[in-house]
């Protein structure tokens, strides 16, 4: 089965980055949305930031405005997640997920990732003194 890999996350102090990688070996990335989500024990499954197939429409959620930013390169078939100035409630297991949508980005960003068709395993984040 088709899996996206990620990466780039760790333990990172508060006021400090992060950019984390989603990689689609085996098959391209460049029709699907791709959305990064967040999981933290107890809680329901957050759409943090998503982007267009095509990368001309992105969505962040509240908490990631202005600090996150959301990128693709079809070259390398990969989505990055840039976090500037981490904060502890930034913490959690941090998914991306591809999907083919027809809806809007902020749409797919706020389903929670439903319907997503292609998953990774995840990468922890811990923001923490």
């Amino acid at each position: 089965q088709l899996q996206l890999v990620e990466s780039g996350g760790g333990l990172v102090q508060p006021g400090g980055s992060l950019t984390l990688s989603c990689a689609g070996p085996g098959f391209s990335l460049d029709a699907y949305a791709v959305g990064w989500f967040r999981q933290v024990p107890g809680k329901e499954r957050e759409g943090v930031s998503c982007i267009t197939s095509s990368g001309g429409s992105r969505n962040y959620a509240d908490s990631a405005r202005g600090r996150f930013n959301i990128s693709r390169d079809k070259v390398k078939n990969t989505v990055y997640l840039q976090m500037n100035d981490l904060k502890p409630e930034d913490s959690g297991v941090y998914f991306c997920g591809a999907k083919f949508i027809d809806t809007t980005i902020q749409a797919f960003c706020v389903s929670r990732g439903h319907g997503v068709e292609y998953w990774g395993k995840g990468t922890p984040v811990t923001v923490s003194s």
